[in-house]
């Protein structure tokens, strides 16, 4: 079945879905109203319809998101929105116009970081978009278009954010960039609304959500694998929804693009969210499309995605202290990584203030 309806009108109210079957352009409107929403001491969340039918609509892993979906015939999208909706007591027009505010950020920044150039706070980066930007109209790229404006884009975000401008978390600062430089490229080819945009914010939170429940969304805890790996896996995911996909193909993306992110470590030079989340950002909004294509193409990853979710838990769980956020190792690490560190912050290498031998946590 493909939905017909958007989502604020569908669902505001009556909880009313519309569904035309292939082969039946008339297809059957079911209302439910006089609707209950039930949330347990457990987090589980639930509707209750004054038929006495129940819809679950907790979820916390990639399978039973996948099972929702398939169920009620709906997008991954509308289930989240769904959820929100019982959880909050806020109506679907409600949510929808606080995502659009929010992708309106998304877009501001995107555009902002490619338009000129732009010195970051801590002076380590501050320009790279605006000349990726630049290299569109002067040369012929290696990209196609979607490729090379994402990638510029999700440098333009986290440049923005190095620079103390207003961006979105998502999931985090150190990986704000991914979502929106793909979204905001996407958005750029014509084929999809600024309401079709608001929408997928919607898949993209329903995917970051089993993340962040079943392993961490937090560099200082999982690694960048964590940051940039659950952006980039939220991106893939939610590229294949805006493009029909259907829920199995979602997280299969999903799968595909944090397998490899699987063991990436959180190494900023001199504790500063700048190098090298800048560069991550850009390539991984690549791979985002990458994975995306893959998993529309019908590939899928032998490992099931709840697995590769729980792989990097655990792998994150092993990486040392000095490989989650704190500055110490990785790049951070290196001679030119030492040398920044106490050219920016006048800490030596072991995180002192030079002449206090007083530690500084990064």
């Amino acid at each position: 079945m493909t939905p017909t309806r958007n989502l604020s009108g569908a669902m505001d109210g009556l909880w009313t879905y519309l569904w035309k079957e292939p082969d039946d352009p008339v297809a059957d409107g079911v209302k439910r109203s006089g609707k209950e929403t039930e949330t347990t001491s457990t987090g589980e969340v639930s509707i209750v319809f004054s038929t006495g039918e129940v819809l679950e609509l907790s979820f916390t892993r990639l399978e039973e998101l996948v099972e929702l979906a398939e169920s009620r015939h709906l997008r991954i999208a509308e289930v989240m929105i769904m959820r929100e909706q019982a959880e909050s007591g806020t109506s679907a027009g409600e949510i929808l116009a606080r995502m659009a505010d929010q992708f309106a950020v998304m877009e501001e920044a995107a555009r902002r970081g490619v338009s000129s150039p732009l010195p970051s706070r801590g002076g380590l980066i501050g320009g790279e978009a605006h000349q990726l930007w630049e290299a569109i109209a002067s040369r012929p790229t290696l990209l196609g278009p979607v490729a090379f404006r994402a990638m510029a884009y999700a440098m333009g975000v986290s440049v923005v954010n190095a620079a103390m401008g207003r961006i979105v978390a998502t999931p985090t600062a150190g990986a704000a960039g991914i979502l929106p430089g793909v979204l905001v490229a996407l958005l750029d080819t014509g084929q999809f609304t600024r309401e079709a945009m608001t929408e997928a914010l919607l898949t993209a939170a329903a995917l970051g959500l089993v993340i962040a429940n079943s392993a961490s969304i937090a560099g200082a805890s999982g690694g960048c694998q964590a940051e940039v790996g659950s952006a980039t896996a939220m991106t893939a995911g939610t590229v294949v929804e805006l493009y029909g996909g259907s829920p199995r193909q979602v997280v299969d993306a999903v799968g595909l693009a944090l397998t490899n992110s699987l063991g990436l470590v959180c190494d900023p030079v001199a504790g500063l969210v700048e190098v090298p989340c800048l560069y991550r950002n850009g390539l991984h909004a690549v791979t985002a499309l990458a994975a995306a294509e893959c998993a529309l193409a019908g590939v899928r990853q032998v490992i099931p995605p709840d697995e590769v979710v729980g792989a990097m838990r655990d792998i994150g769980n092993q990486l040392p202290l000095a490989l989650r956020e704190t500055g110490i190792g990785g790049l951070a690490g290196t001679p030119t990584g030492r040398r920044l560190r106490r050219q920016i912050l006048g800490e030596d290498d072991h995180g002192s203030r030079e002449g206090t031998g007083s530690p500084q946590i990064s």
